[in-house]
């Protein structure tokens, strides 16, 4: 039992799963041509949202499918790799190259990336933990030698 000061510990997830389970959800969007592995967010609990970008080394499109939370006109997700402690492709990607585009149940969107900071940093946290999935806690957080970087993927004008 755990009081409201501490938070569980996370399960350690082999990496060998995590990728597998990566893999299949890729896949099974990609089989139903994205009718499965989307979704917008709802309460209590995140969306899902595939994000193209342009790789940083290869100039290749690059896509990833992640969890998100809407602030605003905003979208926001965590920077983590499966908690693992490099930092995701698609976030370095996003660095080099900040224009890209999601894709939401309800149509693709084109955006401009960027790291949330300070206060506004701590806020979307905040609004992150209080989902209450075990992928975002402190103690998941602490598992990586940085802070997990807090990614705004703001609305760019067409």
């Amino acid at each position: 039992m755990t009081t409201e000061l501490e938070q569980p510990v996370p399960p350690h997830v082999p990496r060998w799963l995590v990728r597998t389970l990566w893999t299949l959800h890729r896949r099974a969007y990609a089989v139903t041509r994205g009718r499965f592995g989307l979704r917008e967010p709802g309460p209590g609990r995140w969306g899902m949202l595939r994000l193209t970008t342009i790789g940083r080394r290869t100039g290749r499109t690059r896509a990833a499918i992640l969890g998100y939370i809407v602030d605003g006109p905003n979208l926001v997700t965590p920077a983590m790799n499966g908690w693992a402690d490099p930092e995701p492709a698609w976030w370095l990607n996003l660095q080099a190259h900040p224009d890209a585009t999601v894709e939401l149940p309800s149509g693709a969107r084109r955006v401009r990336a960027r790291a949330a900071v300070g206060d506004e940093r701590a806020r979307l946290w905040a609004g992150l933990v209080a989902l209450g999935s075990s992928a975002y806690t402190d103690a998941s957080a602490a598992l990586r030698s940085r802070e997990t970087a807090i990614v705004i993927l703001e609305p760019r004008p067409d």
